[in-house]
């Protein structure tokens, strides 16, 4: 529970760095970011395995480039779902999924190396 707990409190920390680093995407509070977070998790876990089946002639055509744009629809969405939480322009659709994946890999494996108790790593003072 608390890894699930992290995980959307990095996602939601990551989205807030997406919202200065991409132009076009746009986060109104931390409140709708954490919103925001849940929300690409559902749309990842829901929506995006049906896209992926769908669109795999086209993926195996663009040798998975064409998942870049199946992200970038998950991402957009979310941001439509959201009250708070807006992706407008090509940019910010294909940028956007990126850095988050980029942004919250580091954070979240600084924090898993920073605090392993939480990733449920075991350590030697552990033991």
């Amino acid at each position: 529970m608390l890894k699930l707990l992290l995980t959307g409190l990095v996602t939601a920390l990551s989205l807030l760095v997406v919202d200065l680093v991409v132009p076009g995407v746009n986060i109104a509070t931390f409140p709708a970011a954490l919103i925001a977070a849940a929300s690409i998790g559902v749309v990842n876990s829901l929506i995006k395995p049906i896209l992926s089946v769908l669109s795999l002639p086209l993926n195996l055509v663009t040798f998975g480039l064409f998942s870049l744009v199946v992200n970038g629809i998950c991402f957009w969405l979310s941001s439509v779902l959201v009250p708070g939480f807006g992706v407008s322009g090509p940019l910010a659709i294909i940028a956007g999924p990126i850095i988050l994946s980029l942004v919250s890999t580091f954070l979240g494996n600084y924090l898993g190396e920073r605090y392993p108790v939480i990733q449920g790593k075991a350590t030697e003072a552990d033991s």
